[in-house]
């Protein structure tokens, strides 16, 4: 009697470490930004003005900060393979308008992730040169600036 207690507690346990360990090998995948329909991308024509196009594709995620001459529709898909492990970037695309001076459409452009570089749009940062430096490269730098006299 005492030896299938024994037996009923390992596999209890080895039941109960399975599952646990089972919930964290759960992977997610996470969309986000705007989704691109093709058949309403393949819509905006050249010549189109700017109400027509944000009544085909909606809103855009973003437009150009200079002269508001580009629109551009962000959508970005990541991965998390476990459940404590960070987000990682598996596809991104960017549909982008580009209006003339008149806001009538020049020309519609995909781009994806072989065309460029992942950034954050939700943190909104901008890396910058410099952020990357290290203890002995500072080191190095300060023996530039050493004066003795004080000069």
């Amino acid at each position: 009697m005492r030896r299938y207690q024994t037996l009923f507690v390992r596999l209890a346990t080895a039941t109960f470490i399975a599952t646990s360990v089972a919930g964290c090998l759960g992977g997610e995948e996470f969309h986000r930004g705007y989704l691109v329909d093709e058949r309403a991308v393949n819509q905006v024509k050249k010549g189109m003005n700017a109400e027509q196009v944000l009544q085909t594709l909606g809103t855009p995620s973003t437009v150009s900060t200079v002269g508001n001459k580009n629109w551009y529709y962000i959508s970005q898909t990541s991965q998390r393979t476990l459940q404590f492990l960070g987000e990682q970037v598996v596809d991104q695309r960017v549909t982008a308008v580009y209006f003339d001076n008149n806001l009538k459409v020049e020309r519609v452009a995909l781009y994806g992730l072989q065309d460029g570089k992942v950034f954050d749009f939700i943190s909104r940062t901008t890396p910058s040169g410099g952020q990357e430096s290290s203890f002995l490269g500072a080191l190095f730098r300060g023996t530039n600036n050493f004066n003795p006299f004080g000069v």
